[in-house]
């Protein structure tokens, strides 16, 4: 059994390493799924209200909320699949939770890329709504994100691996971690 999460900034890459997985047949269960749901569950627009929410769920339930809600749908799929991909941790105290969780079987991959790749991507996405359009920009997204911990969170990870070149090279060496495991890529950053 192998549990991998990933953490990454807006725009690094996690959506693209889930990607892979899901191709490979690697169960993928998203963090954020949680948080679109309980924006349905509050009768708001997730588009919208995404990062409020999250917010919300993390002071009214504590900083481990979103990741104490994951754990049965990462459960349930491991009972389907030796392999699963968590994506989109956000913070330290999620680590800590699926660590104490899996133990060993754990394994924190930090996908890092320059801001103005992601600044590009996210454009290219149509996610980077400007502050003028009434949206939150990649800085605001970036300092909501180390305000949850991310940065404790990329530090603590047992394998980096960085996604500043083709997405080919990066489905690569996604695919290499998902199918050979961390050992082939353990050199540090990749």
């Amino acid at each position: 059994m192998t549990v991998i999460g990933t953490v990454g900034l807006p725009g690094s890459g996690k959506s693209e390493a889930a990607t892979v997985a899901a191709e490979l047949d690697i169960p993928v269960v998203t963090m954020g799924d949680v948080i679109r749901e309980e924006c349905r569950d509050r009768g708001l627009d997730p588009a919208t209200h995404h990062g409020e929410i999250a917010q919300a769920l993390r002071e009214e339930n504590g900083p481990g909320a979103i990741a104490d809600r994951s754990l049965p749908v990462i459960e349930d799929a491991l009972t389907r699949s030796d392999t699963v991909v968590v994506d989109g941790i956000r913070s330290d105290t999620e680590v800590e939770i699926f660590e104490d969780a899996f133990g060993s079987d754990f394994v924190l991959v930090s996908i890092e890329a320059p801001f103005e790749q992601r600044a590009e991507r996210l454009d290219l996405r149509g996610r980077d709504a400007s502050a003028e359009e009434g949206g939150e920009s990649l800085a605001d997204r970036d300092e909501r994100e180390l305000g949850f911990g991310m940065g404790e969170a990329m530090a603590q990870a047992d394998l980096t691996i960085e996604n500043a070149g083709s997405l080919e090279r990066f489905h690569d060496r996604i695919r290499t971690l998902l199918t050979e495991g961390p050992g082939a890529l353990a050199d540090g950053v990749q």
